[in-house]
């Protein structure tokens, strides 16, 4: 499986051919964006590294779209979305709800047994999203943070 930085190289050139300007742009800024990173690293990008790097360039992105869209600012929204559609399609899928529900059940349990039984409570929030997100990224499992901490707050609300 080829990484996300040469599938990135690969689309740039397709996209000269095509000369599709929008799409090249973003993807020159993307590939900058991990070049400078690996720059700074003085050695290759792991497949993690890049793709936390386009989740950060994501989040980025969906905070600026929420910005325009409360300055009035349509136009700059609009092609902000187009660039998250584009950053997206480099992402693996991210996990639904009903994928995550027993990985954040599995954490109350840890945190419970780890706690000597004692029932979890939502002062555990933050032990419970660390176990989570350990268990994510040794998975390999891409989730949007806003829905496992929705996830877990549901759950630690019927404990």
């Amino acid at each position: 499986m080829a990484t996300i930085g040469t599938k990135i190289d690969a689309d740039i050139i397709v996209a000269m051919k095509a000369k599709e300007a929008e799409k090249l742009t973003t993807l020159r800024m993307v590939k900058a964006a991990l070049k400078s990173k690996e720059i700074d690293k003085r050695e290759p990008l792991t497949d993690a590294e890049e793709q936390s790097m386009l989740t950060t360039m994501l989040k980025q992105r969906r905070e600026s779209v929420e910005q325009f869209t409360k300055g009035d600012r349509p136009e700059l929204a609009a092609k902000e979305t187009v660039e998250i559609a584009l950053i997206e399609s480099y992402m693996p899928k991210a996990a639904g709800a009903d994928e995550l529900l027993p990985v954040v059940q599995g954490a109350i349990a840890k945190i419970e047994a780890d706690n000597g039984g004692t029932k979890a409570t939502p002062r555990d929030m933050g032990a419970v999203m660390k176990v989570v997100q350990q268990r994510l990224l040794a998975d390999g499992v891409r989730a949007d943070g806003k829905l496992v901490s929705e996830l877990v707050k549901q759950e630690l609300a019927k404990a």
